[in-house]
């Protein structure tokens, strides 16, 4: 981390360190100083918050199913938010895993990650009703979000305790993109991060949400998994403000084709406070995943329509293994026993019914009982969002191509 990029608009200070000889960033505390909302800032938040009024108006719309239909939305935010740390796992790879324990991704410790982050989201979206976003629930998300890992330095559910830099794998802390605060300057930023959350602003919230993601980031509280946990907060936080009833917004597909600009800003902010740049991106993130989120639940309740369409005279028990598929698209006897509460044969049965009406196919028989999944829900839960630009598009191929960044225990 080059001291010579940083300008005297910098967020925070340098300070020497002695791990390296180098230089950590530490982050000015909230609220930011000497901020105002210009009229661009203005129109992309009346944006934001009205895409996500259309999102939240599909939750009120269907209040029984909203969180049903939103399933494999959260299962895809795990796939993506993972991606941008480097796993393999695709959608219908972490299905099978979940689903069958059918290891099909080229690393098979990438699906433990991404099901440990579907954990993760799924718990605080439950805790965050309970205690407020704080230290509390970022150490017992991230427990369940690096449980199981190799890495004894992880530390999981523990606020570090050493200096970490942010690089290429293997690339030492000499050469690291950006150095976070030393470990000792933690807890206190934590705090204030905190104690931001809870103030009156004059800010509006989706601005404020910005700022607070990038506090986040910069703090880089965890030996490892910052960039996940950080991501999950965003829509906590949007829920606990009241912008939606049910959890149907993530941003990580968003940043994920924009991976090297998202770094990139959030960076620049560091070095010269360049905030409205970085809230720009973010609210339009926020307005183009709204739009998506909204178009792909009623794609799926339309399928959810068009599979009771299929099985006819449909009895109660496979309705509940239709449910079931939304929640986690893939199906085998056992799970439909589980399910139903039925005897062996009746599931088997019922099971046959859904791939008769070609709700599910079959894709392993070799195990001793056979799996199968529902393609039509991955194909609109894997579908990519709308074209980009052609200028974006430039920028998305090469950000896809780079490897990606992740936090290194000095």
């Amino acid at each position: 981390m080059d001291p010579a990029t940083f300008t005297s608009r910098k967020t925070g200070q340098l300070v020497r360190i002695t791990e390296g000889g180098v230089h950590a960033f530490l982050p000015d505390t909230l609220p930011i100083r000497h901020f105002s909302i210009s009229p661009e800032v203005s129109v992309a938040v009346e944006e934001a918050a009205k895409e996500l009024g259309r999102l939240d108006g599909h939750g009120q719309h269907f209040p029984d199913r909203a969180k049903l239909l939103a399933a494999p939305l959260l299962r895809k935010e795990a796939v993506l938010s993972s991606r941008i740390e480097g796993a393999q796992t695709t959608f219908e790879d972490l299905v099978l895993y979940e689903g069958a324990n059918i290891e099909r991704a080229v690393r098979q410790k990438d699906n433990r990650e991404v099901s440990n982050c579907v954990k993760a989201i799924l718990f605080a979206q439950e805790r965050v009703k309970e205690i407020p976003i704080g230290k509390q629930l970022m150490c017992e998300s991230h427990q369940l979000l690096m449980e199981g890992t190799d890495d004894a330095r992880v530390s999981p559910g523990q606020i570090r305790d050493k200096q970490v830099h942010i690089a290429r794998e293997g690339v030492p802390i000499e050469d690291a993109r950006y150095v976070p605060p030393p470990a000792y300057d933690v807890a206190p930023l934590l705090e204030n991060f905190q104690e931001y959350i809870a103030a009156p602003d004059v800010l509006p919230f989706l601005v404020r949400l910005a700022i607070l993601h990038y506090q986040f980031e910069a703090i880089h509280p965890f030996c490892d998994g910052n960039g996940r946990l950080g991501r999950l907060l965003i829509v906590l936080m949007i829920c606990t403000k009241g912008l939606l009833s049910a959890p149907m917004l993530y941003l990580s597909a968003y940043f994920e084709r924009r991976r090297g600009q998202y770094n990139e800003l959030l960076l620049n902010i560091s070095r010269d406070a360049q905030w409205e740049a970085w809230i720009l991106f973010f609210l339009r993130g926020v307005a183009i995943q709204a739009r998506d989120a909204n178009q792909r639940l009623w794609q799926l309740e339309t399928l959810r329509t068009e599979y009771k369409r299929r099985l006819g005279n449909t009895t109660i028990a496979a309705e509940k293994l239709v449910d079931e598929l939304f929640r986690l698209p893939v199906m085998s006897n056992g799970i439909a026993r589980r399910v139903t509460n039925f005897t062996w044969q009746s599931a088997r049965d019922t099971v046959r019914r859904l791939e008769d009406a070609k709700i599910i196919v079959l894709v392993s028989g070799e195990r001793k009982e056979h799996v199968y999944v529902a393609p039509e829900i991955i194909a609109i839960v894997d579908a990519a969002e709308s074209t980009p630009a052609p200028e974006e598009a430039r920028q998305v191929e090469f950000d896809l191509e780079a490897p990606p960044e992740v936090t290194q225990a000095t």
